[in-house]
């Protein structure tokens, strides 16, 4: 809780506990019992009251009277004239107690209503100045232009140590924390420290805790932000927040400041409907000034993170501003293992998990991934009340993290369930046969949470910088293997490879159109860049060649498309036998392993 938020608690619980004094002091005036004229004559004739205390009122003549019985009971009578009361309590040989007037209470009346609202408005004024000098946005009534950037004081216990699988991009940023450790080391040779540090790459790679062991490293001022904290519907406010956060920055230097998914705020300028949103342009021009302009910034380095490196505004990418752009990519199956190992830390493991075996099956993943893997693993482990996690935790893990939740009361046919197991079995056959897709991991005909109504799940063993033209040919195969394996079986086909095809079709296209490797279309990039339109550059984006061309394209397509299909379908019948035995085996067990598919062969 900040001073500001306690200040407001303190004078709002003055306020209420002067309204409830208020009320209090209002309720002690005597009240009546329901004690009626009647009853209280009764009881002077029949002697029984012992005291008569008469009260009266500033308001004369009315008053109240107060009995007390012979028996100890009180009573009060409210009467409206005092002093027909004291005659009949003295006609009936009772001297009465007769009390004076009470004097008016000048506290209750007079200073009290005055000291009250005095009170509110101190608190309301306090309120008000307070809000205004709370930032360093001017003294503005509306806090729209102060900065959001959230302020880290050596509070941070994330280290490089925390960071695996990002080797040379460490040391890169290693470069920056040591500047800022010791900055005269650099500047006795005449070099400048880069201002900015872009990190780009796939989402979970890593990059928003690279930025935060770098501030745990430093041991800095760490300012952070997210891109899409500057921008307001409000024209201006954007731009505000930006010099707000550099101003204060520079109270702090050396200092760094992280804006993560910087995208949010420095796309392409001109860009979208109608020439662009002014906001987010004016934003974006605020921001390139105070990275370098006219002022000096010294000791302030931006750190961003974005995984749309693309869309960039190009004055934010030169140097002087980001200097540096570190992409940090996938790990490689040692990072796999180190990040294993880190995740792996402060859970408890069976001694049958193999974490270099995890490695290795989880081509692809990000460290975000593996985190996911593990996560998933202590939950099932959780769940089965063990307090440890075993290899099964894991792989069940695996299936669910990248195909989806297996849903065994799902009721299907006997008939859907055999169309399904000849399905995965054509798709199992191709990745075990052809050499640069398999081999086979697992084959299920369990239904799953993604409405797949099976799946067949390889087992990458190498890692792969870039793909070749007869691996894309190999991958279109296996994608078309289920749909042989229909028509060779049943004479008919479903439409459960819908998928399967959308999927060939599309590498297909790209192997044509973006990769060149068409021999008919040549080494000509045709690709359209169909995610233009949403980058915002022209709505109404024209083809980069001809109805001729595009005629040719579909045609090569196709002829690619035909081509797989056919090699796929004479390797399955030439394995028709493991089909039978696999699809036999899978309806029988639903679910077979590598070891169990591999014997088919045999």
């Amino acid at each position: 809780m900040n001073k500001n938020n306690k200040s407001f608690y303190l004078y709002f619980v003055i306020i209420i506990g002067l309204l409830l004094f208020t009320v209090w002091i209002g309720t002690l005036k005597i009240q009546g019992n329901n004690y009626t004229r009647g009853e209280f004559e009764s009881q002077l004739k029949n002697e029984n009251v012992a005291i008569a205390k008469i009260s009266p009122n500033k308001e004369t003549p009315t008053g109240s009277v107060k009995i007390t019985l012979k028996t100890g009971e009180e009573r009060v009578l409210n009467v409206t004239d005092v002093i027909e009361i004291e005659n009949l309590i003295r006609d009936y040989g009772l001297d009465p107690v007769v009390e004076s007037v009470p004097e008016e209470n000048w506290f209750l009346n007079s200073v009290f209503p005055i000291l009250l609202v005095t009170t509110i408005c101190v608190f309301f004024f306090v309120m008000f100045n307070s809000q205004n000098s709370s930032g360093n946005s001017g003294g503005k009534m509306m806090n729209f232009g102060k900065s959001r950037a959230r302020l880290s004081l050596g509070d941070n216990k994330v280290t490089l140590g925390d960071v695996a699988g990002l080797k040379e991009e460490k040391e890169e940023l290693e470069e920056i924390v040591e500047f800022l450790k010791e900055p005269g080391k650099f500047t006795r040779v005449g070099a400048r420290i880069p201002k900015g540090v872009l990190l780009e790459g796939a989402p979970g790679t890593g990059k928003t805790l690279l930025a935060k062991a770098i501030a745990g490293e430093a041991n800095v001022p760490f300012f952070s932000i997210s891109g899409s904290d500057f921008v307001e519907m409000f024209v201006g406010v954007g731009a505000s927040r930006v010099r707000d956060m550099f101003a204060e920055a520079k109270r702090h230097a050396p200092c760094i400041v992280f804006i993560d998914e910087i995208d949010a705020v420095a796309r392409r300028r001109g860009t979208g409907m109608g020439g662009g949103h002014d906001e987010r342009e004016q934003t974006l021009n605020q921001l390139l000034v105070e990275m370098d302009g006219f002022g000096t910034n010294e000791g302030i380095i931006v750190l961003a993170a974005t995984n749309r490196v693309d869309i960039l505004d190009p004055a934010i990418l030169r140097p002087g501003r980001f200097d540096r752009k570190i992409s940090v990519a996938s790990p490689d199956i040692g990072g796999r293992q180190d990040i294993l190992k880190v995740h792996a830390r402060n859970k408890p493991l069976g001694d049958d998990v193999d974490l270099e075996q995890i490695a290795q099956t989880t081509a692809g993943f990000t460290g975000a991934d593996l985190e996911n893997l593990l996560n998933e693993a202590a939950i099932n482990a959780a769940m089965d009340r063990r307090i440890y996690v075993i290899q099964e935790d894991i792989k069940k893990a695996f299936i669910k993290v990248g195909i989806g939740s297996e849903k065994k009361s799902r009721i299907i046919s006997d008939k859907e369930k055999r169309i399904t197991a000849y399905h995965e079995a054509g798709h199992a056959i191709l990745f075990h046969v052809l050499p640069d897709v398999g081999p086979v991991y697992t084959v299920s005909i369990i239904p799953t949470g993604i409405g797949a109504a099976g799946y067949t799940m390889p087992l990458p063993e190498k890692d792969e910088m870039f793909l070749t033209k007869g691996k894309m040919k190999e991958d279109i195969m296996v994608s078309l293997g289920g749909r042989i394996a229909e028509e060779i079986i049943f004479d008919d086909i479903t439409t459960g490879a819908s998928s399967d095809i959308k999927k060939a079709t599309k590498a297909a296209r790209r192997m044509v159109t973006r990769y060149g490797m068409s021999e008919n279309i040549g080494v000509i990039n045709y690709d359209n860049d169909d995610d233009e339109v949403f980058i915002g550059r022209d709505l109404a984006h024209a083809k980069s060649h001809s109805e001729i061309v595009a005629g040719e394209i579909d045609k090569e397509v196709k002829r690619i498309i035909d081509e797989c299909y056919r090699e796929a379908k004479e390797i399955i019948m030439k394995h028709e036998s493991v089909l039978h035995k696999c699809a036999e085996l899978l309806l029988e067990k639903e679910r077979i392993n590598r070891t169990e598919f591999e014997a088919l062969f045999e």
